[in-house]
């Protein structure tokens, strides 16, 4: 079953996708990050390319001929995903697909919107008997 996180009071959601990013890749682990649109998309690449000046984060987007070799995918239409480990969602609502991943992960900003829809879709998963984890990004206790 998928397990789900949730990474909220996020300050810098592009930031954030990049620091997971980093970790996810160290572990040799694969991602997909679902982003709204394209313009979040690329948004996200000059992130990654500009998160540590002494490192690289392969990315690429799922239509790319490389896709299934690059750790990182870029999409926001997600027609035909090349792996299934880690998801981690923009998106103001629950990826359908997400079952298929290990792993998903929800950032949710500061703002009182993005807060709401994050609410809506903490509980649809836990409706359906999901295991799930939450994380400040504040600094702030649980």
């Amino acid at each position: 079953m998928t397990r789900i996180e949730f990474f909220f009071n996020v300050e810098d959601k592009l930031k954030k996708v990049a620091e997971l990013s980093e970790k996810a890749v160290t572990k040799g682990r694969r991602l997909v990050v679902f982003a709204p649109d394209q313009d979040t998309v690329r948004s996200i690449e000059s992130t990654l390319w500009s998160h540590l000046p002494v490192s690289f984060l392969p990315h690429c987007s799922s239509t790319h001929e490389l896709a299934g070799e690059t750790p990182i995918i870029l999409d926001w239409q997600a027609e035909a995903l090349p792996h299934h480990d880690v998801l981690i969602n923009l998106q103001q609502d629950y990826p359908p697909f997400f079952s298929r991943f290990t792993r998903l992960i929800e950032i949710v900003g500061q703002d009182e919107e993005d807060k709401a829809h994050a609410r809506a879709r903490y509980k649809f998963y836990r409706d359906r008997g999901y295991e799930m984890r939450s994380f400040d990004a504040s600094g702030a206790a649980i």
